[in-house]
């Protein structure tokens, strides 16, 4: 199947011949559905907190943080092209008549963060936008924004638009993130911690970006930022095949690789040097005035993760210095199963001593993450389930909707049940209880990837994602769901969503 120019090919990339082969056979025989038991609810397996409560963590985390080195990712290569769609339509069809969407979007030009910068390109040559307005050349001010004859927008990724307004300023969401950062993922010793993981075609912008915003801004000029950049790594591609499952060949002759997806990540994130790693996508910022919420409620899971973090720890050291009775040992089991939603098979009840420990350490010797749920108002996005496993073994998972086999009825009954879905909130423990790191891809489901239908040169292939990061790729971990409010989860997926409230 391969020649000796694809097994050089694959040496570039780092990718063994032994994996392409596994990707290969994905394709043949697919990937199975998440077999789902339950949705994850209020009492069973989504954990609602009350004002106490809140406080109390949120105190927690306040006079904790500093025994732990926080560190803030944040998923930053998605391009902004898909937030364009409506605008591009227009733009290519002389004839058609604006949409809503388009005229909503010209209606309100003025309160786009980008308006000044957008005019000031039209004005280099020669174009006033209000004349441009009243005149009805519309497509002009559009293809301004959009290309590389004006502000270049559809080629940029997210992060690197104008998202708000502030008097004259105006910030993109990596700025905004960095604000962030100042609130929740500086050390002790004053140093501000940021990952953005990037593409690495546009890795200069976002460095030179970030440069020019602590230098500028008199807030982010105050503090020290520790600002770190990965781009995916080439032996995360996967193969592409053509309609019969064989390697989708270049005109060239060479195999084609695409990117794995955000599951890819997951290896960025284990190469982290951190104990805890907030997680949180680049385009769910939203302007000062509304960060409180973020704020408390960041540091609210963060402060859970520390409480079950000393647990577990104080647990395995215990186990592992032999000082641990039987009292103990029940305890234990009994903080597994209701601090930790970890199920404990009834054969256990029979092991002996020793070997229930040993299930313990095997149970508890994982990363932990604490993901933030918000109730459902029609926002798309994967959601918390309790699924069963090959083995018989029942875990809450985040599950997206191409991972459930809506032909069963069953099946579609338990998602019309779901009340939650995900925002993206994560904060994960990256360290085991002697603190060294975890190697996060042993916690991988390999089994959780997906298969999609694209098109290269007017000829049809078969691409392959990665299991997604914050559900395949983190499915062995330990999972704790806790509701968050809907103020906390303001995504940007169309450029009209930056005329929402909450972005204004």
């Amino acid at each position: 199947m391969f020649n000796e120019a694809d097994l050089k090919l694959f040496s570039k990339k780092n990718i063994s011949t032994e994996k392409i082969k596994l990707q290969i056979e994905h394709f043949i025989k697919g990937f199975p559905f998440v077999k789902l038991v339950a949705a994850a609810r209020p009492g069973k397996g989504i954990l609602v907190m009350g004002d106490d409560k809140v406080n109390a963590l949120l105190n927690y985390f306040n006079e904790h943080a500093n025994k732990y080195q926080i560190t803030k990712m944040v998923p930053a290569s998605g391009a902004a092209s898909r937030m364009f769609k409506s605008l591009f339509t227009y733009l290519d069809n002389e004839q058609a008549e604006a949409s809503e969407d388009v005229v909503e979007f010209l209606e309100r030009i003025e309160d786009f963060a980008f308006d000044p910068a957008l005019k000031k390109v039209l004005a280099e040559d020669d174009y006033d936008i209000d004349h441009l307005m009243a005149e009805g050349h519309y497509r002009t001010i559009i293809s301004y924004l959009l290309t590389d004859k004006g502000l270049g927008y559809a080629a940029l990724p997210k992060g690197l638009l104008f998202f708000h307004k502030y008097g004259n300023e105006a910030r993109t969401p990596l700025e905004e993130h960095l604000f962030e950062g100042l609130e929740y993922s500086t050390d002790s010793k004053g140093i501000t911690h940021v990952h953005f993981t990037v593409s690495p075609e546009h890795k200069e912008k976002f460095v030179r970006k970030a440069q020019n915003a602590i230098r500028s801004n008199h807030i982010l000029k105050k503090g020290t930022f520790d600002i770190g950049w990965s781009v995916q790594k080439p032996s995360t591609d996967t193969i592409a095949v053509d309609m019969e499952n064989k390697p989708f060949r270049n005109p060239d002759g060479t195999i084609l690789f695409r990117p794995g997806g955000h599951g890819a990540l997951i290896e960025n994130l284990s190469d982290l040097d951190t104990d805890i790693a907030f997680i949180k996508n680049i385009d769910n910022v939203v302007p000062n005035k509304l960060r409180k919420p973020t704020y408390i409620y960041k540091k609210v899971i963060g402060g859970l993760l520390m409480q079950l973090i000393n647990k577990v720890n104080e647990i395995l050291t215990s186990i592992e210095s032999g000082k641990m009775d039987d009292k103990e040992l029940d305890e234990a089991i009994s903080f597994a199963v209701n601090d930790l939603n970890l199920v404990i098979p009834e054969r256990v009840k029979g092991f002996s001593f020793n070997k229930r420990q040993i299930m313990l350490v095997d149970m508890l010797n994982r990363p932990i993450r604490i993901c933030g749920m918000v109730r459902n108002e029609g926002e798309p996005g994967g959601g918390p389930f309790i699924v069963i496993d090959r083995n018989g073994n029942t875990s809450l998972q985040i599950v997206e909707s191409s991972q459930i086999d809506m032909q069963d009825e069953e099946q579609q009954k338990i998602v019309r049940q779901a009340t939650h879905f995900n925002p993206v909130d994560l904060v994960c423990s990256l360290k085991d209880y002697k603190g060294r790191k975890f190697n996060l891809t042993k916690f991988v489901d390999p089994q959780t990837g997906f298969i999609s239908k694209k098109s290269k040169d007017g000829r049809e292939l078969k691409a392959q994602e990665l299991p997604g990061l914050w559900n395949g790729a983190m499915a062995h971990w330990i999972t704790i769901f806790v509701e968050v409010p809907i103020e906390t989860f303001n995504p940007v997926k169309t450029v009209n969503d930056l005329l929402r409230p909450q972005h204004q």
